[in-house]
């Protein structure tokens, strides 16, 4: 047992308390800290730094690889008014508003068969089954379709047989729209799915009871109660395809030129104009934050009961 000298220093209890105090706060600062870093450093240097860059480029106007980066003004951004953009930007946002309704049309029975209808020992493995095709390379999707889709395809080869006349799809805008829905699909299935199974069936029963029609319990019960996952997969769907490359590259023609598509030609096209393909990419990236921003106040709120 060791004495203590009555001339050593001694610490009071609140210098005591202090460091107990500090230490749980360094504690409770670090460890969240520390979880967040590996993510925290990898969007830092693959998000938004690379942004930061693109937004750099987007003022210099007629910048090629190699150039000086001298920031001089909005030219790139004004020239994105001219018609002939404005349309490629046009067509990008009907390509995704029509491909979100197609996949609103085509998911939403989908979901509510598995979530409602199907047993509950098979949901899991149907909705395996449904997001199978996501296992494989969009690439291949696309090259799949033009083998179903093109002159001598699969689809017209059946349509002759049947003596129909054949279909010329292949390098038009209803060819994109095949590829782009049947790719997004399986995104909107899953996010109706993990609503429509949370739906209350006695406000259901209650409406059947009061006289309500099915048009008007779907209407008036299921819909506002699905809404905010209607609202996140068609927006997670809508921001998908808007910024879609590959099928309007492979199964759409000139007509079907995209901002997508616009902006690989300005960095690695014929054209090399990397100052205006950043003003189109921030224009892009604005867009889709702001689907995101609504993504998530819809996706979070709540249907009134």
């Amino acid at each position: 047992m060791s004495i203590q000298s009555p001339n050593s220093p001694t610490e009071s209890p609140c210098n005591i308390a202090k460091k107990v105090k500090l230490n749980h706060y360094n504690s409770e600062f670090i460890k969240p800290l520390a979880l967040l870093a590996p993510s925290g450093i990898w969007l830092l240097l693959l998000l938004l730094l690379p942004t930061l860059i693109i937004s750099e480029l987007s003022l210099v106007k007629d910048i090629a690889p190699g150039d000086i980066v001298n920031p001089d003004g909005i030219q790139n951004y004004i020239r994105i008014l001219q018609p002939l953009y404005l349309q490629v930007i046009f067509n990008s946002l009907l390509f995704a508003i029509n491909t979100t309704i197609i996949c609103l049309i085509l998911g939403f029975p989908v979901a509510y068969w598995i979530g409602q209808m199907a047993p509950k020992r098979w949901r899991n493995l149907l909705l395996l089954g449904f997001v199978l095709p996501l296992w494989t390379s969009s690439l291949l999707r696309s090259y799949a379709w033009i083998t179903i889709l093109r002159p001598t395809g699969l689809l017209n080869s059946l349509l002759t047989s049947l003596g129909l006349p054949a279909l010329e799809l292949l390098n038009r805008n209803p060819a994109v729209l095949i590829g782009m829905s049947y790719s997004l699909l399986p995104y909107m299935v899953l996010v109706l799915y993990a609503s429509l199974e949370k739906l209350d069936q006695q406000l259901l029963e209650a409406a059947a009871d009061l006289g309500a029609n099915p048009v008007q319990t779907f209407w008036r019960v299921t819909v506002p109660q699905v809404f905010p996952g209607i609202a996140a997969g068609s927006l997670l769907v809508f921001i998908t395809a808007l910024g879609d490359f590959i099928d309007p590259e492979l199964l759409g023609g000139a007509s079907s030129m995209t901002a997508a598509r616009l902006i690989y030609n300005q960095f690695l096209g014929a054209t090399q104009n990397w100052g205006f393909g950043s003003a189109l990419s921030m224009t892009l990236i604005l867009v889709v934050s702001i689907a995101i921003a609504l993504v998530i106040k819809f996706g979070e709120a709540t249907p009134n009961k």
